[in-house]
């Protein structure tokens, strides 16, 4: 199997802004390959920042050297019209083997995420695999400024037929700019991981 590239995803989308935040990168198949977060919209990006919660970009990874376990947020602004702006923030969650109930490293890298998102002026989103389950003490340092989606909505997995993994571990939070219109984690089987989907206003 050939991976594909975050162009040919673009294409396939038809949205034209691209804003990639790597951990890592290795080479594959006589390229460079990188390993990380992504935002692709629809609507201008007219700012963007990458800010690392554990470790930092590792070049050319070494799988048995390396940590593998590098984590960063993006934040990006997206330009809705002249007048409506939107943060949105992406973060791919700290992994602790054999639990999702999180230790004091993915506690203290939540706390980072809140305290970023609690600064922002304007309306926010949050989204990601946080590999935490929405009773974890870091999960609830998020909750305690943004509205978790996942949990209002009682969702009992966001996993899907590809893992025998039950647990939900996907979030969208929001702030209360944001006028929630539906959200639901979709059935299609993309990966091992529902879809989730907010429809809003701001």
């Amino acid at each position: 199997m050939f991976l594909g590239t975050i162009e040919d995803l673009r294409k396939e989308v038809e949205l034209p802004y691209v804003f990639l935040s790597p951990v890592f990168s290795f080479n594959y198949m006589n390229r460079k390959a990188n390993f990380g977060n992504c935002i692709i919209s629809h609507y201008p990006i007219t700012r963007s920042e990458t800010v690392f919660t554990h470790q930092k970009f590792i070049e050319n990874l070494d799988v048995i050297k390396d940590d593998t376990n590098t984590r960063n947020f993006q934040h990006a602004v997206i330009e809705l019209t002249s007048k409506k702006k939107l943060h949105i923030l992406n973060h791919h969650g700290y992994h602790v083997p054999h639990h999702k109930n999180g230790d004091e490293e993915s506690l203290r890298q939540c706390q980072m995420i809140a305290d970023y998102a609690a600064s922002l002026d304007g309306p926010v989103i949050l989204t990601g695999d946080f590999n935490l389950v929405p009773e974890s003490v870091s999960i609830k340092q998020i909750n305690k400024v943004l509205t978790n989606l996942t949990l209002r909505a009682k969702l009992k997995t966001t996993r899907t037929s590809l893992t025998r993994k039950t647990e939900a571990c996907d979030y969208i939070f929001v702030s209360k700019e944001v006028k929630v219109k539906s959200f639901e984690a979709s059935d299609a089987v993309v990966s091992d991981h529902q879809a989730l989907i907010l429809e809003f206003d701001i």
